[in-house]
């Protein structure tokens, strides 16, 4: 099973909305196939570590134990149920770290394959494929997307300067590092004054993998198209006041209203767009406002001791965290929070 989550880990930034998951075959204590699912609307883990198996091991699949971590499921999608598979096989056990949440599986794929005489066991390591899936069971039980929240800041709790001028506080690798959290989540988001004082591309152009999607909230629609933001490399959503537009394109008008809570707003938003994930990287006024809201599930904050500004715009006041861990890169610390419920 930790080969499985091993494994699933591999389709990380590729697979999304769907969850990650991994799969292996044993037979006797040997491991005779294995797989994950490498991509979304391709394979499932399961077919592809059936798919591994060597021809001179085929004829022991149906005296193998199929070891997943997540309920295999059992709905026509982007590819065929694989519960299906596994009774055409004929494995006569199958091992299930989680149960799938979603509403098409969630418990009908292992009915499926107990009514077909198939043994089946399941919540091995559940907490640390629910740690791994976080984003997927948080959207499907909760209803809402997996929240991150990301700030840089001073050694005396500064994230920006008095001036327009951007302030830079991290370095060149934890830049890269930030990129690759990019490349983790299903959208990015900011505030109508970061978009227009730091113009960022909110891409992950130092790291491999998918773009996320750009999110910025401009409810009077007064940035202007020549920001990066809306350069068309990646789809932006703009959460406004004044229009809304259901037509798919690179730059897409999302209405909300001025006299109900945004944070909400928006968040339902997400989730009626099907986002599971949202990384806010900024400014403090919107990341505050989450906060306040206690609408977050992870924060990660980057600290430059070497740099301290006199006067500023003093970074988000985080409460009701708990501290799971700290890396310093080279003059930033990185420090990971989630929320204490």
């Amino acid at each position: 099973m930790r080969r499985c989550l091993q494994l699933a880990t591999l389709g990380s930034g590729y697979v999304a909305p769907n969850p990650l998951v991994g799969a292996v075959l044993v037979n006797e204590d040997r491991i005779i196939g294995e797989g994950y699912h490498k991509k979304y609307g391709e394979a499932h883990a399961e077919v592809n570590c059936l798919a591994s198996v060597k021809d001179q091991d085929k004829h022991l699949i149906p005296q193998s134990t199929l070891y997943v971590s997540l309920e295999p499921c059992v709905h026509h999608g982007k590819t065929p149920p694989c519960t299906d598979l596994i009774i055409k096989n004929k494995i006569p056990k199958v091992i299930i770290g989680s149960r799938d949440p979603f509403k098409l599986v969630d418990g009908k794929g292992i009915q499926k394959l107990q009514k077909s005489d198939i043994e089946v066991s399941v919540n091995v390591l559940e907490n640390e494929y629910r740690e791994l899936n976080k984003r997927f069971f948080t959207f499907y039980e909760q209803h809402r997307p997996f929240i991150i929240l990301k700030w840089a800041q001073t050694g005396n709790h500064k994230i920006a300067g008095n001036d327009n001028n951007r302030l830079y506080i991290t370095n060149e690798y934890t830049n890269r590092l930030v990129h690759r959290w990019r490349s983790e989540e299903a959208a990015i988001l900011v505030g109508t004054n970061t978009a227009m004082l730091d113009n960022p591309e909110l891409t992950n152009r130092f790291w491999p993998g998918p773009t996320p999607r750009r999110m910025v909230i401009d409810m009077k629609l007064q940035l202007p198209l020549s920001l990066k933001i809306f350069d068309r490399k990646s789809r932006t959503i703009i959460f406004n006041a004044k229009k809304h537009e259901e037509k798919e394109s690179d730059i897409f008008y999302y209405q909300v209203t001025e006299d109900v809570n945004l944070v909400h707003q928006v968040v339902n938003a997400l989730y009626n767009l099907k986002i599971q994930s949202v990384l806010v990287e900024g400014g403090a006024r919107l990341l505050q406002s989450f906060i306040d809201e206690e609408m977050w599930d992870e924060a990660r904050i980057i600290t430059n001791e070497e740099i301290r500004i006199r006067d500023g715009l003093p970074a988000p006041e985080l409460n009701l965290a708990h501290r799971l861990s700290s890396q310093q890169l080279f003059s930033d610390r990185i420090e990971f929070f989630k929320q204490q419920k």
